[in-house]
């Protein structure tokens, strides 16, 4: 649990709050500033007077959504106030814009009233592309949000009963498929009577339950029709069992849902329960029963709560976000039934896939599965934006509530990831390209799970036909445990007694190779059970078209195998290796990441010229810098020497390269100080893209800084300039990483095919 005084400064340190606005357009110049404001922004405004319409055009309208309370039911807080229910407006602004990218006012209503209370926020919903309702408290939240939905044309949602009910809607599938239940026979419990209550209520009864064997609860105990004075919803779902208690009510249950008060809830009703019972415990911040009491009152038991400490997390974010994302997308003129049915399935359905190394890795999960503790995706599953998001604009459209329809489906799901920065555009191509035309890919060290994980991706995904060397008995009971499929991927075990011809002719071929370069039968002949050395050889013999290594193998054993087997492509004499950044500014290109520790003025040169080549393959205008601490001679010892040997030699002998140097970082980056400071730069007017570092240690420690400060996404290392494809990962490697450099081991494969067709010769 957070320390108030932790949360305290988290919320007032630097610029007080959580959320701020930030231009999207620029705004330096004079010429910036008239088409911003006056005159220039006449124009738009009579556009929007002809079709009001126009607003999602050239406005921010379609992704602005309004956060709207009166502070009547602030989270467990209750009636605080307007102004004091402002944190939690804010950061449920912050969880829409990063979650889903979605932009957020919050709106602070000074105002119980209901007709005041909705006439304010009808007057103020031009501005906006939906309305998200928060912590209003029942009966009253439910003539507000009904009264909104009829009277706007735009989406309307009160979140603290629907997202709730969405969430532990698509949990109950899932609990109630792995225990063998169906919705229409669960006898359910509800303990609770709120806002979220009787939505989750009425959501369940969309999805199958019956009325008849649900019994609800509230302070007083079992709601049923001999009491009087019940409120029109809790008459909706009043019982006429002879039941009085909760404790009553508990026997016999298939399913407990909980959103009322702590510790309501004993082992003993537990234990009441029928078999497998399924307990989703909300209360916040404390459940109805101890997580220790639930989970040792019986052995059975699937168990939720709203909390992040436990499994099964009930959390509204894996909903709200991309359901107005879906909405926002397409101009829908409302939420409806059929879109929040539509993200219970997705959210259910996501549960059930491989979860990703990067959600394994920021809950510290390893090998989760779905079953009793994973019922439901985890807030960080980058997934949820496009799953959910997609179902919910296909609803959208299908039940005739949306004003823009999508068409290309594909590409809507590409623009959610990229904005987001799941995914770039650059990638992505190269993953069409793989697929288009799949090779042969040898994983070298297959029993490590995130590679093996990346084989199988890449043979479902449709990128190459994995090999994997290693031993068959092993790499079956990884895949068992990580719960992988390699039914029909090769697996080559050299030091298997049937792989002894293959070993033997390699050794040959690789002897004959080097021979004037003393190396032996014998020699060769032991080099062929090192599982680099014999990768490395199926691609040299054309029986596999690239090859991946790296997690476990010291890279500079790695580079010195494939000097000597795969040999540097003419007419380099050395080789490097290359990142990409991915970011918001853009994409950047940076070497040597991996392979010279030291390099010299020739080492410089090939670099240079071999990082340049590559940039173009990426299907860029290399504009490149070799970087330094100094700028341009003004210190020449050490490696600012070797820099300017080589950039003297580049401008000589290679003209038409767009590159300059040494300077310093921030000259690179700021085109404006270093055209102004040193004229003569032959980069002058053009912005840089392509960075060549001095040594390893600064490219390695650049670029792994950046992507350690969330700066952006990176591809790579990128190996440039050896005769075929041979790519190195390293030990931080997760799947997806490896995933990226197996896509363009492919299409580097496909590359180095058509130049040898072709009779080319890449300089």
């Amino acid at each position: 649990m957070a320390k108030r005084e932790d949360a305290l400064r988290y919320h007032s340190d630097g610029k007080p709050g959580k959320i701020e606005v930030i231009p999207t357009k620029p705004y330096s110049t004079q010429a910036d500033l008239s088409l911003a404001y006056s005159p220039g922004v006449a124009e738009p405004c009579l556009e929007i007077e002809k079709n009001p319409l126009d607003a999602y055009k050239y406005t921010s309208k379609g992704n602005l959504v309004a956060v709207v309370s009166n502070g009547t039911a602030v989270l467990g807080l209750g009636d605080i106030g307007a102004v004091a229910g402002k944190p939690v407006m804010e950061g449920k602004g912050l969880l829409f814009k990063i979650f889903a990218g979605i932009d957020v006012f919050d709106i602070e209503v000074d105002e119980k009233d209901p007709d005041r209370f909705i006439q304010t926020v009808k007057a103020i919903a031009p501005t906006f592309g939906g309305i998200n309702l928060e912590d209003i408290k029942a009966p009253e939240c439910f003539e507000i949000e009904s009264r909104l939905k009829a009277e706007l044309d735009i989406p309307v949602m009160h979140d603290d009963q629907h997202g709730t009910a969405i969430i532990s809607g698509a949990a109950l599938l899932n609990a109630l498929e792995i225990t063998g239940r169906r919705i229409e026979d669960a006898r359910i419990v509800v303990n609770g009577a709120g806002a979220a209550s009787i939505s989750c209520t009425r959501l369940y009864v969309m999805l199958g339950a019956r009325k008849e064997n649900i019994v609800m609860c509230d302070s007083k105990g079992v709601i049923s029709t001999r009491r009087a004075g019940l409120n029109k919803a809790k008459q909706e779902f009043a019982t006429g069992r002879n039941v009085d208690t909760l404790a009553e009510a508990m026997a016999g249950a298939d399913v407990f849902l909980g959103l009322s008060v702590a510790d309501v809830l004993t082992k003993e009703m537990l234990r009441s329960m029928n078999r497998a019972p399924i307990v989703f415990a909300l209360a916040n911040p404390n459940p109805e029963i101890s997580y220790g009491d639930a989970m040792s009152s019986r052995d059975d038991i699937i168990f939720a709560t709203g909390r992040s400490d436990y499994p099964n997390q009930v959390n509204n974010v894996l909903g709200f976000p991309y359901i107005f994302r879906g909405a926002l997308d397409t101009h829908a003129r409302a939420i409806n039934e059929e879109m929040k049915l539509a993200a219970v399935k997705a959210i259910a359905e996501l549960a059930k896939e491989p979860v990703p190394d990067i959600v394994n890795a920021a809950y510290e999960m390893k090998r989760t599965t779905f079953g009793r503790d994973y019922i439901l995706p985890k807030p960080l599953d980058p997934r949820l934006l496009t799953n959910v998001s997609i179902a919910v604009a296909r609803a959208a459209i299908n039940s005739g509530v949306a004003r823009k329809h999508i068409d290309d489906w594909d590409a809507y799901t590409n623009g959610l990831r990229e904005m987001m920065g799941y995914e770039s555009a650059l990638m992505r191509s190269f993953m069409d390209m793989a697929k288009a035309c799949p090779k042969r890919v040898v994983f070298a060290e297959a029993n490590h799970a995130n590679m093996l994980k990346a084989a199988v991706e890449a043979r479902n995904e449709g990128v190459c036909h994995p090999v994997l060397l290693g031993n068959e008995e092993r790499l079956h009971k990884i895949a068992a445990e990580e719960s992988l499929n390699i039914d029909g991927i090769e697996i080559v075990n050299m030091r298997h007694d049937r792989e002894a011809d293959r070993r033997a002719r390699y050794a040959e071929i690789l002897s004959a190779k080097k021979a004037r370069e003393g190396v032996t039968f014998p020699e060769a002949y032991e080099k062929m059970v090192n599982r680099n050395a014999f990768g490395m050889m199926m691609v040299e013999t054309g029986e596999a078209d690239a090859f991946i290594t790296g997690v476990y193998s010291r890279y500079s054993e790695v580079i010195k195998l494939a000097e000597e087997i795969i040999g540097i492509r003419p007419p380099y004499k050395y080789f490097g290796a290359m990142n990409i950044l991915v970011s918001k500014k853009g994409t950047f290109f940076m070497a040597d990441t991996l392979i010279n520790r030291h390099p010299s003025a020739d080492v410089l040169k090939d670099v240079a010229r071999l990082t340049c080549d590559a940039v173009r393959f990426f299907a860029h205008d290399p504009v490149a810098a070799i970087i330094s601490y100094s700028n341009f001679g003004s210190d020449r010892q050490g490696s600012p020497l070797k820099v300017h040997e080589a950039i003297e030699y580049l401008h000589r002998q290679h003209p038409d390269m767009l590159i300059d140097g040494e300077m310093q970082i921030n000259f690179a980056f700021d085109r404006k100080l270093r055209d102004e400071t040193y004229p003569f730069n032959r980069l002058r007017g053009r912005d840089v893209n392509t960075l060549v570092f001095p040594n390893l240690s600064s490219a390695n420690s650049a670029y792994k800084l950046l992507l350690e400060m969330g700066a952006g996404e990176t591809i790579g290392p990128i190996q440039m300039g050896l005769n075929k494809p041979i790519h190195f990962t390293d030990l931080e490697s997760s799947t997806r990483d490896i995933l990226n450099l197996t896509a363009i081991a492919v299409v580097d494969a496909i590359v180095q095919e058509q130049i040898k067709k072709q009779g080319r010769v890449v300089q």
